[in-house]
C-alpha cells in the first residue's frame, strides 16, 4: 500500500490535486482530510469541502464527524 500526502497553504489546490490522483490512480484510493474546520458539520461555506458527487467517486475521511457545539481536539 502506498501512501501520498499532500501538503500546501490554503487555496493551493491540495483537494483538486488528490481527486485527480486518485481518480487516475487505477487501484482503490482513499483521500484522509486534515483540514481542522471540514471536520465540523455544516461550516461548508470557505471550508471548501468537497462536494457529494466528488465523495461518492473518492471516499473521503474526517469530514462532518462533530457539530460545531462540541468540544473536538
Amino acid at each position: 500500500m502506498r501512501t501520498l500526502a499532500i501538503l500546501g497553504p490554503t487555496a493551493s489546490g491540495k483537494s483538486a490535486v488528490a481527486m485527480s490522483l486518485a481518480e487516475r490512480s487505477g487501484e482503490p484510493t482513499e483521500i484522509l482530510s486534515i483540514d481542522a474546520m471540514q471536520i465540523y458539520r455544516g461550516m461548508n461555506i470557505g471550508t471548501a469541502k468537497p462536494t457529494a458527487d466528488e465523495r461518492s467517486r473518492v471516499p473521503h475521511h474526517l469530514i462532518d464527524l462533530v457539530e460545531p457545539s462540541e468540544e473536538y481536539t
